[in-house]
Parts: structure tokens; sequence; C-alpha cells
């Protein structure tokens, strides 16, 4: 018989919002590109604190500086994080910035660089990141459910272990805590490619499967057919995808939709970076594939703790967000056992049933909660990606 794991408790710190991280960063964040080089200096002269530098952030206009705004306020309001200093170049997008982040009611404070350079930014920005810094260090954790928790997914580097061993690993856990109040988020629109239909259905109503399949079809028509080469721009399948026996997307996209479990229904398709707002349960969000971009997304939309099945091996983290890996690749256990901290090998080898490896799994984000250091996290990948819409002004 499987274990219940739904009831049982974790400690982690309650945010203002009511919300509950399993980190508790101090965050040093860039609006724009060229503000990087400060956040940097501050976070050297502030230690325990963490810049996130990133590529985008000037002359952005329309929907893409609305993702822009998203990704960094969603990155800044996550429960992981206790506070924010924010630096940018101009005063109205640092402000806008702060302005979101402090919905959430966590401290937070911006600078900007313009009639002051560099110096005297990184010195008052400094001062504040240090009073941030003490004052979080001291905030305490407290019982809280496990299933309290927002726990996204994607694979990544898929073979054909993923689809029979650490997806369906990943949708058990789902079937098994989404009914006790857990969010839950799964998104890799092109990948999905091939199983859509199947997708469409697994959708709660009528209006949710409507809202896919509308984000599905304008993902092919705008972004893969309009700009295609051959066979989805050849990236779908990956070269490793094709090394580790999926020959094709539909291949890719079944073992991919694994991840949902079973009995699962999404609630809500949303657009990238989006928070759910419809409830406990699972979402679906429009997302690349490709790994440290769609993570930053599901962090900027507010999940705290990330579960990525892997087939060939992917070593991809986050930099506020634990990302959890799990494999059923003997051979990548083997050559790669310091990346993955979830071992589903036995299901192939039957000596481990799926219900078992989600209860494997559900134990591990309940550790991983508590404070146990993912594979990322201990190697220090921290990979933080913008999802760019289209050119710049």
């Amino acid at each position: 018989m499987a274990l219940d794991f739904s009831n049982q408790p974790i400690t982690a710190w309650r945010r203002e919002n009511g919300r509950v991280g399993v980190r508790n960063h101090v965050l040093i964040l860039p609006v724009d590109d060229i503000s990087n080089a400060a956040c940097e200096a501050v976070a050297n002269n502030v230690k325990g604190t963490m810049a996130i530098p990133h590529s985008y952030g000037r002359l952005q206009f329309g929907e893409d500086l609305n993702l822009h705004f998203r990704t960094i306020i969603g990155t800044g309001a996550n429960p992981n994080v206790a506070a924010v200093v924010v630096i940018g170049i101009e005063p109205e997008w640092t402000k806008t910035i702060v302005d979101g982040i402090a919905k959430t009611g966590k401290p937070v404070e911006g600078f900007s660089i313009e009639q002051k350079g560099d110096f005297e930014t990184i010195r008052q920005a400094s001062w504040k990141a240090k009073e941030f810094m003490h004052w979080a260090s001291e905030q305490q954790k407290e019982e809280c459910g496990l299933t309290e928790l927002w726990v996204s997914t994607k694979c990544g580097e898929s073979d054909t272990t993923t689809g029979l061993s650490s997806c369906p690993t990943v949708g058990n856990m789902y079937d098994k805590l989404l009914p006790h109040g857990l969010y839950g988020c799964f998104g890799e629109t092109s990948e999905i490619t091939g199983a859509e239909h199947i997708c469409e259905k697994r959708a709660a109503n009528p209006e949710t499967a409507a809202k896919f399949r509308k984000i599905w079809q304008a993902y092919q028509d705008d972004v893969i057919f309009a700009h295609q080469t051959d066979d989805l721009s050849d990236s779908q399948p990956t070269k490793g995808n094709i090394l580790g026996g999926l020959t094709t997307i539909e291949e890719k996209a079944m073992g991919n939709l694994e991840k949902i479990g079973r009995t699962s229904s999404y609630i809500d398709a949303m657009g990238p970076a989006e928070a759910s707002t419809k409830g406990p349960g699972l979402y679906f969000m429009d997302s690349s594939s490709a790994a440290a971009e769609c993570v930053t997304l599901m962090a900027a939309g507010g999940y705290v703790v990330h579960t990525f099945p892997t087939g060939q091996g992917n070593v991809v983290g986050n930099p506020i967000v634990p990302v959890i890996k799990i494999s059923g690749n003997p051979r990548t256990l083997r050559t790669m056992s310091e990346h993955i901290d979830v071992d589903v090998t036995g299901v192939l080898t039957r000596e481990m049933t799926i219900d078992q490896a989600g209860d494997n799994l559900i134990e591990m984000i309940r550790r991983t909660a508590n404070g146990r250091m993912t594979a990322a996290e201990a190697l220090g990948h921290r990979e933080f990606s913008m999802t760019k819409l289209y050119r710049s002004a």
C-alpha cells in the first residue's frame, strides 16, 4: 500500500501573504542587463545575498516587455525569497518592479543608477541589502503542510526511460498530492506536439481545453511554422533525445504527458510566468521546452519546488527554486550520479513499482522542503534564462 504523505508536516517559511517558501533568499535583482554589474557588486559586498544577472530589459515593448516585467516581478515575489533589492538604470521601470514585488508584503527597495552612478548606487543598495540580510536571517521556520507547496515539473534530455519511469513517477506524485491541496504546473508547449489532442482532453472543463488549444496552436503557427527549417526547426526531438531512442516528437510527447499522472486534470491554461489564481490543482503554462527558460518561468509563476525527470542526464538548476532530478536510466546513474536526487531505475528492472517511485519522490520533496540541498544546488547550478518573444526596438 502506498504511503500517505498528504498530511505530513514540513518546516518552512510562512510569508507575509500566507504562501509557503522552502528557501530564504535575499535577492539583488537587476531590472535590466546594464544593471547586472551593480547588482553583482552589492552581492559581493553583502555575503549571503544573491544577484541574478540576465540579458534583457532595454527597449523592450508590448507583450515582450509585459513578459519581462512578469518574470522579474514573479522572481522577486516567489515565496522562496525573503527580501529584494532592485537595481535599474532608470527610476520608472525600477519602481514598476518594486511595486509589483511589494504586493506580496515582503521587504523590497529599489535604486536607480541614473544621476548617481554605480559607486553611489552600490553604496546605498549595499546598506539596504545588509539590513535585509540581518532581518531575513532571523526569520523562523514554522510547521506547514506538505500540500501547501507549489510544485512544478518539466523533463529534460528525455529518452525511452523517461516515459517509462521518471515521468510517470512525477505523475504518480501529482495524482496523490493534488487532491489534498497541492498546486502543480506543467508546460513545454512545443513538446506536446503529437499528443496535443490527448492533453486537450485532460482539461478539467471545455473552457480550459479551448484555452490550451489556442495556446498550442499559436505556438505552432507563430513560432514553429513561422521560422521552421525542418521538423520543428531541427530541435524536437533533440539530438540527445534521438540518441536515447526517441525517434519522433510524438514519442517524446507521449512520455512527456506521463508527468501529469493518470487521474489528474488541469484546471487552467496560463501564459508564461503567470501565477495560478484558480485555487489548488494542476495548471498548464505556455512555455519553452528549453530547461532553464521553462524553470525560470515556473519559478516566476510562484512555484517553490521543481521536479525534473531526465533520461540522458540534464544538469540544470535555478537560483531560487530547488530542482529535484529524477532518473530511471541506469547508465545515467552510473556516469552522472552526482546530478540525480531520486533513482527510479528499479522501475525498469521491476524491482520498484511506479507507486513506490512516486512515494520516493514525495519523500524527496518533503526532505527538500525541510532543507536538504538538491544535487543542482550542491553543485552550484543557478541557471536563469529570460524568455524573449521578439526583437527589441
